[in-house]
């Protein structure tokens, strides 16, 4: 039973880690941009929730109805001012300009609201559990694993069955055919971004809900990121959520082993599904 509510507990907090990963994948693969900073704007949305709920007095997660659009406006901005311009056959230049980025936010996190770790308070709901067969379930980590199920459904959707999605293949596919269709690429990868920081900001308000956070936490994100996307296969997005779980599930059973080889154990799963499946374990679909 110990083993079954381990396993339970690691595929919930997996959706976190799928939450982190999902926005990664997209911008993957609309505009094949390894984006370093992925985990810092994490953290600033964190930052962000923070500010919010601190100067509305709005719960955390009603903060998302400001929260989402902000980080979705700074994205569309950022790959429309900074981004689009280091993108081309070359992938080192939006690789050195992301990393940059990393430094700026992390820097300037730490300046603006010091090194001290925060955490938002989302009252009753941070213990609230229900029981089951005799596993208890927290109501958190279940509400971020259908977070989680829902927003990949959703692009999911949006990436196979609208226009904008359309748009967004074409562009990826081939963005000099794309633009003799009439779309303005520059703008598809901007819409992109803006999505993408859309997903990271509900990453980041779960993240501040679920744990303390602090400007230099981004790095440790953007690696569990990047692994459930690898895990499940670049470009897939259900695959994601696969990755996610393993990796949560991962780290259930390495806490259980030894509190200290809880992300160990998580990078052994990775290491070890890289050997057996350098593509990961389902490949992108198209359809």
């Amino acid at each position: 039973m110990d083993l079954l509510n381990t396993i339970i507990q690691g595929i919930l907090v997996g959706g976190l880690c799928a939450l982190f990963a999902a926005g990664l994948s997209l911008i993957f693969g609309v505009m094949r941009l390894v984006n370093i900073a992925h985990g810092d704007l994490i953290v600033l949305a964190a930052y962000a929730a923070m500010v919010v709920v601190q100067t509305t007095g709005l719960h955390p997660l009603i903060a998302l109805i400001i929260v989402v659009p902000l980080m979705a406006a700074f994205g569309y901005a950022l790959q429309l001012g900074i981004l689009n311009r280091t993108l081309g056959a070359d992938l080192l230049p939006p690789l050195l300009v992301s990393f940059g980025l990393s430094v700026i936010l992390q820097n300037g996190l730490l300046e603006t609201f010091t090194v001290d770790s925060r955490k938002l308070n989302a009252g009753a709901l941070e213990t609230a559990s229900f029981t089951t067969a005799g596993i208890s379930i927290g109501i958190l980590p279940l509400l971020m694993f259908a977070t989680a199920i829902f927003v990949i459904a959703a692009l999911q959707y949006l990436f196979y069955r609208t226009a904008l999605g359309r748009a967004f293949r074409a562009t990826s596919d081939d963005p000099e055919i794309a633009e003799l269709m009439g779309l303005d690429r520059r703008r598809v990868y901007a819409s992109a971004m803006a999505l993408c920081l859309a997903v990271v900001a509900i990453a980041g308000v779960f993240l501040a809900i679920r744990s303390n956070f602090d400007p230099l936490m981004g790095p440790g994100r953007l690696i569990f990121g990047f692994e459930a996307v690898i895990i499940g296969g670049l470009g897939n997005l259900w695959g994601t959520l696969a990755g996610g779980v393993i990796l949560g599930v991962a780290q259930g059973l390495g806490a259980e082993i030894d509190p200290g080889f809880q992300f160990l154990a998580g990078h052994i799963a990775f290491l070890l599904i890289l050997a057996l499946k350098p593509k990961g374990l389902f490949p992108r679909m198209d359809g």
